[in-house]
């Protein structure tokens, strides 16, 4: 228990003044924040915008300040929250969040702040959230939760101990962000961008580089629980690694085990949902399959290897050039047909070789940093823990 006495958020804090943009003149343009301004990682605004007065939404109603905390007050799980800086001062913020002003002679505002950010408080938040699709918790109940309440130059010391070590994780985060664009960029340096392929490699189909097929599709008539195996489906791809936390299973008979079993080296290319988004499987699992939603490559190891063609697909994707490639009557699909016929820049497959070699050792930095993260992550929660009972 904290030795500290608690108070209601609400007694320590001030609210925000209101106004209606629409009764403005039309064409004033005021600083906007709603939920997606807000970085969930670092707990930052990143996207606030420009409005009109004339076009302003509906939910642009609490003039912020310097200072002020906002706690978003839909899916209290993903703990939407920020500290206003210096030059957002001034701006709107959306009636999606409760903004607490701290009363500087109560509370000093990144005390409460880091206190919003606790695992004690979004645990609270979410315990008392309604709605099962859409969780939500009034302004109301964020006002009547309560905060250990150190005295002031208790709660300086113990916010600066947490924003050093919230500085340490961002400089780790930043590192990795670093990695992924170092990756970037040596793609480029050998091969140039695939859109315009400067080094004029040539442009062969798809299907003369790799033998590709959709997954098996997942057919609960024949579902019979006897011959059951895990398979990846679209969720599980994500950009160059694979996300297993939550791996279904379904009947896979001998033939079809035969069929889409998957090998190391293995390229996993989404159909739908973010069309050519890609991994390579690498053994993750002793034993896995995969659903119709995927295409599996095998490159021809002569031509090209997976490391090229995944990070191709990636730049492909981004710079929108797989647009042509894609059927979207209702629902973005890559079809097998359109895969096999795309035609992509082939290189030299010893300069493939060198850039695999580049990604395996960006890739052992990244695991590194990613250690060092986790355990700084968990450095952190211990921290919060002990600050908030008075143990620092």
């Amino acid at each position: 228990m904290s030795c500290y006495k608690t108070v209601t958020i609400g007694d320590v804090v001030d609210c925000a003044n209101t106004w209606n943009p629409l009764r403005s003149v039309s064409d004033d343009v005021f600083n906007y924040i709603d939920l997606s301004a807000i970085d969930q990682d670092t707990k930052s605004i990143v996207g606030s915008r420009e409005v009109v007065c004339g076009n302003a939404p509906s939910r642009a109603r609490q003039l912020i300040a310097k200072g002020d905390v906002l706690v978003a007050t839909v899916r209290p799980n993903l703990n939407g929250v920020a500290l206003v800086p210096e030059e957002l001062d001034g701006s709107t913020a959306s009636t999606g969040f409760c903004v607490l002003r701290p009363c500087n002679n109560s509370i000093d505002g990144a005390y409460l702040f880091q206190w919003v950010k606790s695992p004690t408080f979004v645990k609270n938040m979410i315990k008392k959230a309604t709605g099962a699709n859409y969780p939500a918790v009034s302004d109301r109940i964020i006002l009547e939760s309560r905060i250990p309440l150190p005295p002031l130059p208790e709660q300086r010391r113990i916010a600066e101990i947490l924003d050093r070590a919230e500085a340490l994780r961002a400089k780790r985060r930043a590192a990795l962000a670093q990695l992924d664009t170092l990756t970037q960029a040596i793609f480029l340096d050998l091969f140039g961008d695939p859109t315009m392929n400067p080094k004029k490699w040539p442009m062969l189909p798809f299907e003369e580089i790799c033998e590709s097929r959709l997954g098996k599709m997942l057919d609960q008539k024949q579902q019979t629980g006897k011959h059951l195996r895990p398979y990846l489906r679209n969720a599980n791809v994500q950009w160059f690694h694979f996300d297993l936390t939550t791996l279904l299973k379904m009947d896979f008979g001998a033939s079809a085990r035969e069929e889409f079993r998957l090998k190391n080296g293995d390229l996993l290319i989404c159909e739908g949902g973010e069309p050519g988004r890609a991994a390579i499987w690498r053994g993750q699992l002793a034993e896995c399959y995969y659903q119709k939603a995927l295409h599996r490559a095998r490159p021809n190891k002569t031509l090209a290897n997976p490391e090229y063609l995944a990070w191709l697909l990636f730049f492909l994707s981004n710079s929108g050039a797989l647009r042509d490639h894609v059927t979207s009557a209702t629902i973005a699909h890559f079809t097998g047909e359109k895969l096999k016929a795309m035609r992509i820049p082939l290189p030299p497959l010893d300069l493939q070789r060198e850039f695999a070699r580049s990604v395996t050792a960006v890739e052992k930095l990244k695991a590194a940093h990613r250690a060092s993260l986790a355990e700084m992550d968990a450095l952190f929660a211990s921290l919060q823990h002990r600050a908030f009972r008075g143990e620092l």
